[in-house]
Formats: structure tokens, sequence, C-alpha cells
């Protein structure tokens, strides 16, 4: 299992182009495998890790994720060919949904059939990303055209998908999910055996499995569990992450963010290897103190 640091969400340097070009640096002095960026509504993350990839040489790059609305997808398929060629092959395009009060009531657009939109659109872009020319007309989508970034041989692509017909979508079109709000529980029993599945049925590999956890090296669990909840509330609000809360049994974020002491959160990422997550996407929480977590997350790799 490969483990990476997530960034882009939070406060002070990293909301900064300089300040984020600095931490994938420092991420990749440690020796984690990636960095992950979440497209917030700051700085443009693949035009970000365009720059970083530019300014690193080993570290595997990722978004997670860029929301598919706003973007039409062989616009995406442009932007991540060309932030492909920048990093020389080590970038990864994770995509999603969104969330229906950012793409409705934010941007003004419909967010009627999610699943359908997400079919069609994958229809699209995956074939874009491989340089294919691309023949498709659906209910939303009808492109008749091809991207062609020399530099870029491909890009690998994961899909932020939760429910069963999204599984089936990812599994089929893409290489595989990036996931969030979604605990160990549920990835075992849910999330990698319906995408396995997927991707079975559709006679492609073993999908890549992005576990986005927050995770924090804590003196006192209900202190930070506390804190957790407080400042991630948000997220126990939005009903696809609720969801998987709820799946989890827990009543908000905490109930599956990765906290305690060493021996503890070992515990924790030796569970979510050994039931098949390929990649561990770790959100360094700050509770606690984010250096001694990050210090320890660089010693498990």
């Amino acid at each position: 299992m490969r483990i990476g640091i997530n960034s882009g969400a939070a406060s002070g340097p990293e909301t900064t182009i300089d300040g984020l070009i600095a931490r994938a640096q420092q991420i990749e002095a440690a020796g984690f495998d990636s960095m992950w960026l979440a497209n917030m509504f700051g700085l443009d993350a693949m035009t970000m890790l365009a720059l970083i990839g530019r300014e690193t040489k080993t570290l595997q790059l990722g978004t997670a994720v860029v929301p598919s609305y706003p973007r039409h997808p062989l616009v995406m398929a442009q932007q991540a060919a060309t932030t492909q060629a920048a990093a020389q092959g080590r970038f990864t395009l994770g995509i999603g949904l969104s969330h229906q009060p950012i793409i409705e009531g934010m941007l003004g657009m419909s967010y009627d059939k999610p699943a359908r939109h997400m079919r069609e659109y994958l229809q699209v872009l995956a074939p874009a990303l491989a340089n294919e020319r691309v023949q498709f007309s659906g209910d939303q989508y009808r492109v008749n055209g091809q991207i062609t970034v020399k530099e870029s041989s491909g890009v690998p692509l994961v899909v932020a998908a939760l429910g069963d017909i999204m599984l089936k979508h990812a599994g089929t079109y893409a290489d595989g999910t990036i996931t969030w709000m979604t605990g160990a529980q549920t990835l075992e029993s849910h999330i990698i055996p319906k995408i396995r599945k997927a991707a079975a049925d559709a006679g492609k590999p073993a999908p890549r499995i992005v576990a986005g956890m927050p995770v924090a090296i804590v003196p006192d669990k209900d202190a930070a569990r506390d804190r957790i909840d407080k400042g991630m509330k948000m997220y126990g609000q939005l009903a696809s992450y609720r969801a998987m809360l709820d799946n989890e049994g827990v009543d908000g974020p905490s109930g599956i963010a990765i906290i305690g002491d060493e021996k503890e959160l070992r515990s924790a990422i030796g569970r979510l290897r050994d039931i098949g997550v390929t990649d561990l996407n770790c959100a360094v929480l700050g509770v606690g103190d984010p250096e001694v977590t990050f210090d320890f997350l660089a010693s498990e790799l």
C-alpha cells in the first residue's frame, strides 16, 4: 500500500502557490509516495500539480477531486493531459460529482440524474485521456473530437464513487476509485468488492483503491473527536458522505478518522492494507501536533 499526503484544503502557507510547492517538496523529501490536492475554492488543483510536477522528481501527484459538472469532459482531458506532460507521467486524475448544494446552489447548474451524468462523462473522458478519438452521442454529451498532447502517453483516472451505481461506473470505465468520509468497514464490505466486481465484469485489471482518511496522533482522543466533528461538521451533512458514515455506524467524521497513539495508527493503517486499499491518502489534521503525525507517517513508509 502506497502512502501519500492530502493537501490544498488547509489554511496558511498551503493556500499559496509557493507554499504548496514547498509542501510538495517536503512531502517528496520525506519519502512519501504521493501528494493529492483537493480542488476547493482557491487554487486550481490541476494547475498547481502542473507547477509542482516541474519542481519535483519522483512524487506521484493526483487530484482529490475535480468536479465533473463545470468542465466539459474534453476540456477536463485537455487540462489533465497537459498536467501529465508537466509532471512527466506522474499524474493521476481524480474526479467526482461534487454535491448538489455546490453544483446547483453555487454554480446554478442542474444536478439531475448525477449517476447518468457520470456514466456519459466517463464514456467521453476515459478514451480522451488515452489519446483516442471520441465519437459519442448521449443525452448530455454529443462529442466528436480528440485531444493530442504529445508529451502525455495517457492519464490514469480514479472516480469518487460511493453508491452502487457509481461504483459500477468507476469499475467499468475508470482505473479505480478515490474515497473520502468512508471507514475501513465500509471499504471492506461495500466499496472494494463492488468496484472489483465491476472491473472484472468489464475485463479490466483490479482497480486502484485510493482511501482518503483524516489522520492524527493525539494524546486525548475524546477531545480530538470533539474538535474533528465540529471542524468537519459539513461533511456529515452532505448526503453521499452521510450515507457512508451511517453505513459505518458512526455519528460524525471523527468516527472514521485514524486517531490515537502510534500503536493505534499503525494498527488502523495495517487493516487498510489488509483489506485491499492500494493508496492511503492521509489528510493530516490540525489536532495534536501535525508535524509529529507527518513524521510518524513518513516512518511507516
